[in-house]
């Protein structure tokens, strides 16, 4: 395979942007932390983790294509915020780019006639449709919450608390899941 497709330079570039997210993510959990926020905090750290997976199981799928896979600088995060709300809003926008990204890739792979790229990416598209919904029920919880931070807390440790088995359909991580 040759690394000059389109579909080959969205995808380095997609690895920047998961990077990205996860460095975001971390922002966003050590805020938190600082806030005496300790379910968010969790979330968020988790989501991080996840998010730097996202990342690696693109560098395993560029490694097993043999193509070159680079790990890239990130872009800039935000580290300060002056709510809950404009956090989680921040973190719900960028899943919706992600989402855009995602789409863009397949639709990219799909023009391009990249049968085995747009197979990979399906996994994320599903993946992507979990992770707006579920931003998009913790904005509503916060804005419900109000000043009361702590029925946000309880409806993460209750709800989204992790826990669930590793999704047997994901794609490898190259140097494994964290």
């Amino acid at each position: 395979m040759t690394d000059e497709s389109k579909f080959h330079a969205l995808l380095r570039d997609q690895v920047r942007s998961e990077f990205t997210a996860a460095q975001q993510y971390l922002a966003i959990a050590v805020w938190l932390d600082d806030a005496d926020l300790p379910q968010l905090a969790a979330h968020f750290y988790a989501q991080a983790v996840e998010e730097r997976n996202h990342a690696m199981m693109m560098v395993r799928y560029q490694l097993d294509n043999d193509l070159t896979a680079t790990i890239p600088s990130v872009g800039e995060v935000q580290n300060d915020f002056a709510s809950v709300e404009e956090l989680v809003q921040l973190a719900l926008a960028q899943e919706k780019q992600v989402t855009e990204q995602i789409t863009t890739l397949a639709r990219t792979a799909r023009d391009e006639d990249d049968y085995l790229g747009e197979q990979f990416l399906q996994w994320f598209l599903k993946e992507q449709v979990e992770e707006v919904a579920s931003m998009t029920t913790l904005l509503t919880i916060v804005r419900r919450a109000g000043d009361d931070l702590f029925h946000v807390e309880d409806f993460v440790a209750r709800e989204l608390a992790r826990g669930d088995a590793a999704d047997a359909t994901a794609p490898a991580a190259a140097g494994g899941a964290l």
